[in-house]
């Protein structure tokens, strides 16, 4: 498979539009493929995948040690090298996660919808692949293997272009991924790594490569989404932030409320679904706030606050208007003191991401009001924000969270990876 095959360590390749419009081609021939192959044949592939990862743990593991001692070098940060960082059991969890995702219904040839016309005409809406879909990430190498696994599964061809800290990882793990489509009968081309460092290989792949690249995903930070969002000329399926809230109503249980906030915010605090904004109702602050914003500083995280936060505890920090728009992905979080929940709304609406929010109440009038005004791709009540995640859903995984209101929200899993046609059936009808 001439794609993968490096001249040398981040080799450039000569004459890169033509390169790149090449794979395009080979992607989209691969996608037609992809879009008839059985259930059965795209199950086994994820499993012979699989086999294939674990079989090329040394090699994989040997290109990772090289990535990880790059990084050291260029001074890259402990968070980057953890997540660009392989071990067996990392390795081995990858392995598991392709073969899990082979254990999904297939979400090709579902029946959406049926439709019987008055004329005698049956019209299904039936679920078919996207075609080609382009994936863009940064340091965590394991999403070659993660996106590649739920493209497949959905009857697509992928092209995915890895970020220059985890080239050498991601392109031992495609290497591995081409051979388990070749064992099963599968096109080679179907999971196509770009093998260049090259940032220019991102623009061409923004600009569609010559009508071949359906859908773009962005996975990494904030200046990677934002140059996508800005310069694709495909759909993209995105975040750009995930400025997420607890609001802890009037009707709150206290405990409940220290629970669900902890776990939201301090889980993991580096994860897109972490909550960045505790909004407590005047009615409940009396007997709420000074617990809240007490377990949060005891658990490690630094408050920033109004002026009733930081009445509560002196360890409170005023807080900023850039702080209520502020994803800090790290154990900070704003609390603001709100006048109900059409004010928490109205707070969630002007600073919000749309991503994920939360209520915590046993008012069910109250949730019923938040779950159907606040316009955020998740909403949840009386539960962590930290559910935003795929294998939550039980979704088995996820490409991504998508927070545009085109096609796919909330979590993209396989389904979300699946368009729509109309099929016709008729007896000889014709329209007068």
């Amino acid at each position: 498979m001439p794609v993968l095959n490096l001249r040398s360590d981040f080799a450039e390749a000569d004459g890169l539009p033509e390169q790149m419009a090449a794979i395009g081609r080979r992607a989209r021939a691969a996608s037609r493929r992809m879009a008839l192959a059985s259930a059965r044949t795209k199950d086994v592939a994820l499993k012979r995948i699989a086999e294939r990862l674990r079989a090329s743990g040394d090699e994989i593991l040997a290109e990772n040690a090289r990535d990880v001692a790059a990084a050291r070098n260029a001074g890259q940060s402990v968070a980057l090298i953890d997540r660009l960082t392989l071990d067996p059991g990392r390795l081995a969890a990858m392995a598991d996660a392709v073969e899990k995702v082979g254990s999904l219904a297939d979400p090709v040839g579902r029946q959406l919808a049926a439709i019987e016309r008055p004329n005698g005409l049956l019209i299904e809406r039936v679920a078919v692949p996207l075609g080609v879909i382009g994936v863009i990430f940064e340091s965590r190498p394991n999403v070659t293997a993660d996106a590649g696994a739920l493209c497949l599964k959905a009857g697509n061809a992928a092209i995915l272009r890895a970020g220059s800290d985890s080239h050498r990882t991601a392109m031992a793990i495609a290497r591995a991924m081409s051979r388990g489509l070749a064992d099963a009968g599968l096109p080679e081309d179907a999971i196509q790594l770009v093998p260049t460092r090259s940032r220019d290989a991102v623009g061409l792949m923004l600009a569609g490569l010559d009508g071949c690249v359906d859908v773009i995903v962005p996975r990494g930070g904030r200046g990677l989404v934002t140059r996508v969002q800005a310069e694709a000329r495909v759909p993209v399926f995105a975040h750009l932030d995930g400025i997420n809230h607890v609001y802890v109503d009037a009707a709150a249980d206290l405990d409940m409320a220290r629970t669900v906030l902890l776990n939201s915010k301090m889980r993991r605090t580096s994860v897109c679904g972490a909550a960045e904004t505790l909004l407590v109702d005047r009615a409940c602050a009396a007997t709420h706030l000074a617990p809240l914003v007490g377990a949060l500083l005891d658990a490690g995280c630094s408050v920033r606050g109004d002026a009733e936060a930081q009445s509560a505890d002196p360890r409170v920090v005023a807080a900023t208007e850039e702080d209520w728009r502020t994803e800090y992905l790290d154990a900070i979080i704003a609390v603001r003191v709100v006048d109900g929940i059409d004010a928490a709304i109205e707070h969630i609406e002007t600073y919000g991401s749309h991503h994920t929010d939360a209520i915590v109440t046993e008012d069910d009038a109250a949730a019923t009001r938040f779950l159907a005004e606040v316009d955020s791709a998740i909403v949840t009540h009386n539960a962590s924000t930290q559910f935003a995640d795929g294998g939550e859903f039980g979704f088995g995984a996820e490409i991504g969270i998508a927070t545009g209101r085109m096609h796919a929200r909330g979590p993209v899993g396989v389904e979300q990876l699946t368009t729509f046609k109309y099929r016709v059936h008729g007896s000889g009808q014709t329209r007068p």
